[in-house]
């Protein structure tokens, strides 16, 4: 009997040879629903928005309807032309009466600062996420790389742009738009969008919206047929990691990833071999250069075990591919802010969705397809090497390619480099040929500081004791924060103690401060284990 699909599992009817399908399609909720922590809304319209030139208009015009609240959040919102265009439409409708949150992230938006005062003037509520502090010496590279706007529980967009005008292009510097890929939700799931931005919100270190900011899920009208799921990823909670390695082992037929800052890890890696070597057309399309040549010489590098398992790797040949988005079999897709490496899997906010839509999914595959006319694809040589195929691509008409990095993509640069060079320490993998120059590279800082080290022990020995006494006294800071804090109820409850003991009462029992205990699991807002 042939097992079902992916297909079959996610959508109404029954599989061919299946069994009972509420029970096969129950089981594939609660898989998808555990490894992603997030619970499916049903009702929900999605609409496909293709780079700026469809993105920006549409959040323009939302925003510009907005008769109660918007809640934005961006990583990057740029102070140019187009980060200048959105703030202004925030201020007037915040001076119209609307409620106006506004989260951004205080690395990503690190040159932008001359764009908030304006705002919180007109009485927007602005916050940065996680701005550098002296106390956490390495707490910054928890960043929130969401993007994300939500309009009176009516509309939402989730995407991969950010607001700057690098994503509109220059023509004059024949430097194109970029391409992105972001969705529109109209349904239920909006309130799974304004949930999100409140977790990050309170996780920037702000109150919770207050219960009039969001909006019931029971006033919130169906919109279309569409199921989703809203994946609001934090740091070490690997929700869409683990979703990804189940749709990787899930997928029969096809699995089409599109990802601006691919780095391996093994187990996706692995995942993406075993897929292919039992048959699904597995493919992966990136940029075609990078602006931090560490990611670029370390994509190559795991190029290699993917192409001799069978998965087909395509780099495209415009300005900056930056869109995160996949589509299996034909019946599921995602798209967000997630990138297939460790910093975006582990370390960042992010915010993704799952679309379980025959429909979507097959506009997806096509706009894949229609991606692959301006991609090159990559092969195996004769002898092994990774290189561009020949007759694939036109190089004079590639535009020029993105010369600004992120944060982002620095840090899955450096937890890559560390991934190599631990490699070559411990031999716990093999190293490609492609790996041969990162290696010369590093080993050639290693040996230069060493003889630093010899020839001028201060140069080396100030700056490390410096470091060590910076982390030294953060750790002893939040010592004492964390020992304040604790003694000052404990004092608070041993006077209350001593009032209720003179008066002849008995002493109340200690409680929790909220009353009851922290929930854990399905009580704490995920829902993992919930029967879907």
């Amino acid at each position: 009997m042939r097992p079902p699909d992916l297909e079959s599992l996610l959508r109404d009817g029954k599989p061919r040879g299946a069994g009972d399908v509420d029970a096969i399609d129950g089981v594939a909720a609660r898989a998808l629903g555990r490894a992603s922590g997030a619970s499916h809304s049903e009702g929900n319209a999605v609409r496909l928005l293709l780079d700026a030139r469809e993105n920006f208009p549409a959040w323009l015009d939302a925003i510009r309807r907005a008769e109660r609240v918007i809640l934005f959040e961006s990583y990057i919102v740029d102070d140019d032309e187009v980060g200048r265009e959105f703030v202004r439409s925030l201020r007037e409708r915040a001076r119209d009466g609307v409620r106006v949150y506004v989260l951004y992230d205080w690395l990503g938006s690190l040159r932008s600062d001359d764009l908030w005062p304006s705002l919180r003037a007109a009485g927007v509520e602005v916050a940065a996420f996680n701005p550098f502090e002296l106390s956490s010496p390495l707490g910054w590279i928890a960043r929130d790389h969401r993007k994300m706007i939500a309009v009176d529980g009516r509309v939402g967009f989730v995407s991969g742009l950010c607001v700057s005008a690098k994503w509109i292009g220059n023509p004059a510097g024949k430097l194109e738009a970029w391409r992105d890929t972001g969705i529109e939700i109209r349904g239920p799931a909006v309130a799974d969008l304004e949930a999100a931005f409140d977790e990050a919100w309170v996780a920037s270190g702000h109150a919770p919206l207050p219960p009039e900011v969001r909006t019931p899920v029971e006033r919130i009208a169906r919109a279309g047929d569409t199921r989703v799921r809203v994946i609001a990823g934090e740091p070490n909670s690997a929700d869409m990691f683990r979703l990804d390695l189940l749709i990787a082992g899930i997928a029969r037929e096809r699995l089409w990833l599109t990802d601006a800052y691919f780095v391996g890890t093994a187990p996706y890696v692995e995942a993406l071999r075993s897929a292919a070597r039992d048959g699904v057309d597995v493919r992966l399309l990136v940029p075609g250069a990078s602006d931090i040549p560490a990611v670029s010489v370390l994509s190559r590098a795991g190029y290699r075990p993917l192409l001799e398992a069978g998965v087909r790797v395509f780099e495209w040949n415009g300005t900056m591919l930056h869109a995160k988005t996949a589509v299996a079999d034909t019946h599921w897709s995602r798209v967000g802010s997630t990138n297939l490496n460790l910093a975006s899997f582990l370390g960042n906010y992010e915010l993704d969705v799952a679309i379980e839509d025959g429909s979507f999914a097959k506009t997806m595959a096509s706009q894949f397809e229609a991606d692959l006319e301006r991609a090159t694809e990559i092969v195996l040589t004769a002898r092994n090497r990774v290189r561009r195929a020949e007759g694939h691509g036109n190089a004079a008409e590639h535009a020029r390619r993105a010369t600004s990095g992120s944060a982002g993509r620095a840090a899955a640069g450096a937890v890559s480099v560390g991934s190599a060079l631990g490699a070559a320490l411990t031999n716990r993998r093999a190293l490609g040929p492609a790996e041969s120059g990162l290696l010369v590279k590093m080993a050639g800082a290693a040996l230069l500081t060493a003889v630093v080290g010899v020839l001028w022990p201060a140069v080396v020995a100030w700056p490390a004791a410096a470091l060590a006494a910076w982390i030294g006294l953060s750790w002893l800071g939040k010592a004492w924060t964390l020992r304040r804090d604790h003694e000052v109820p404990n004092r608070a409850q041993a006077e209350a103690d001593a009032d209720a003991s003179d008066a002849g009462s008995r002493p109340a029992p200690r409680r929790h401060e909220t009353g009851h205990p922290r929930s854990t699991g399905a009580e704490d807002g995920k829902n993992p284990g919930q029967s879907l």
